[in-house]
């Protein structure tokens, strides 16, 4: 852990566009405030700056940004106070000095700089539809895996896990959670879903709608017939086009916390 960190205070009147893009430069936890919300990270956060305020001056949207480095000690352990374990469907997730509760499946993650958990509601819904659907399938592919979280949960169900993200921190998160609740990712790259020739019985995609929209016929292309696509990471304006991108394949399930949406497709081979 380094001495400093770096903290980004971002303030809008049109907040959720500059949040799905803070999404898609890879950050996977945000702090949200009245108004805005804050990033933190060891590393320089000025392209992030630059960045956001660029695309606020392009689309029209109001910003003030305040970029401060601050020590890191202290934010980190008040930070870990504040972090509970969760359920969702068959899983307890919990950081390493909360116990296990019985009758759920326990993972454990860690809360770090950018911390993935299952307190977002769209990592929350994927934890509920994988254990709904996952457990009578073999091989599973986790796209834009973060912290691992799905990984985890799939192979903990006994299923072979591939997994991929653009992010090399995030492989190495996934590969070091992985290890840390006792199970095996078969195969792990940095790069897309197009990186695999294979097919799964289930891919799962916990990602920003445009991304998701963008990659639809390769994610399509990746799930076998009579397999399972997840979806998730998707605000509820963006529901019918998620729908239409993805109206070849059966629409099995449609699951709503807050303002996210999360979809259970399945491949019928028509």
């Amino acid at each position: 852990m380094k001495d400093k960190y770096y903290e980004l205070k971002v303030i809008s009147s049109q907040i959720e566009p500059l949040k799905d893009l803070v999404f898609e430069f890879g950050f996977t936890c945000i702090e949200e405030i009245d108004g805005g919300f804050i990033i933190r990270d060891e590393e320089s956060l000025d392209d992030t700056k630059w960045g956001l305020e660029e695309f606020a001056s392009r689309f029209g949207c109001e910003i003030t940004t305040d970029l401060q480095i601050k020590d890191n000690i202290d934010w980190i352990n008040e930070y870990k106070k504040g972090i509970a374990p969760v359920a969702a469907g068959d899983f307890y997730i919990r950081p390493s000095w909360e116990k296990p509760k019985d009758g759920l499946i326990d993972i454990i993650i860690d809360p770090a700089l950018a911390f993935g958990s299952g307190h977002h509601e769209s990592t929350n819904s994927c934890l509920k539809l994988i254990s709904k659907y996952a457990k009578n399938y073999k091989e599973a592919l986790d796209v834009g895996c973060g912290s691992g979280i799905l990984s985890i949960a799939m192979a903990k169900l006994g299923l072979s896990v591939s997994s991929c993200d653009t992010d090399e921190l995030a492989v190495q998160s996934t590969s070091h959670n992985a290890k840390i609740n006792g199970v095996n990712i078969e195969d792990i790259w940095t790069g897309s879903v197009t990186n695999s020739d294979k097919s799964y019985d289930i891919v799962v995609a916990n990602i920003i709608a445009d991304v998701i929209l963008f990659l639809a016929n390769d994610l399509k292309s990746k799930v076998k017939t009579g397999g399972l696509l997840i979806l998730s990471g998707i605000l509820t304006k963006y529901k019918s086009r998620i729908i239409d991108a993805f109206s070849q394949f059966e629409l099995v399930e449609n699951l709503t916390q807050n303002e996210w949406e999360s979809f259970v497709f399945k491949n019928q081979g028509k």
